[in-house]
């Protein structure tokens, strides 16, 4: 029986969108940002980031050094969040039931600090509230030290619930992320950007 559901952030309860995140890096004066940026895992100073290698100040001087212009923090968080395009409100209500039916909702991301500022900032949902409003608890790589698709993120959300894996279900739009969740027992349900999973989910938690 599932008890517990783990979400995904980008792609999953936000709608991406990656062009405009590039076309943010690009007018910072990275020129090679689409081959940079990916939709699932970073690498370089990206996944430097995103993995908890580097904190948000190392990531802004070492991207001021790559565009050879001065950057401030504001103009790294303004181009990491052109990744977010919109966050639907009918997947905010989807968590609100699923909370109410006495699921325990996670929220499992690739992410950074920058994002993070307006994922948990009022702004985030329209009404107020940040992300952590709809979760029981947050899971972030940056913070974990380690990023999806690795096997040792999901072993560290398994073991800090105290959950076995037959329990819960995954919901990611990162075909990697979700195979490799369910080689170690985990359901699956792996999405499409942007499109509606409200009602389909409850197929997976038959």
């Amino acid at each position: 029986m599932i008890k517990t559901v783990i979400f995904d952030l980008g792609g999953v309860i936000i709608t991406l969108d990656q062009s405009q995140a590039v076309r943010r890096f690009e007018k910072l004066g990275l020129s090679d940002a689409a081959m940079r940026l990916d939709a699932y895992t970073q690498e370089g100073i990206f996944g430097d980031l995103e993995g908890g290698r580097i904190d948000a100040e190392t990531f802004r001087q070492e991207l001021q050094r790559l565009t050879g212009r001065q950057l401030t923090h504001d103009d790294c968080a303004h181009a990491w969040q052109g990744y977010a395009k919109e966050v639907p409100q009918r997947n905010l209500e989807a968590l609100d039931r699923l909370r109410r039916q006495g699921y325990r909702l996670l929220l499992l991301s690739n992410t950074n600090p920058y994002m993070m500022e307006w994922v948990e900032s009022t702004r985030f949902d329209g009404h107020g509230h940040p992300a952590s409003h709809y979760f029981d608890a947050m899971y972030l790589s940056y913070e974990l030290k380690v990023m999806k698709p690795s096997e040792e993120i999901f072993r560290k959300v398994l073991m800090a619930e105290q959950t076995p894996p037959d329990e819960c279900l995954f919901l990611d739009d990162g075909p990697r992320n979700a195979a490799v969740a369910s080689q170690i027992g985990i359901r699956t349900f792996c999405t499409v950007n942007g499109e509606d999973w409200t009602n389909e989910i409850y197929h997976y938690l038959k």
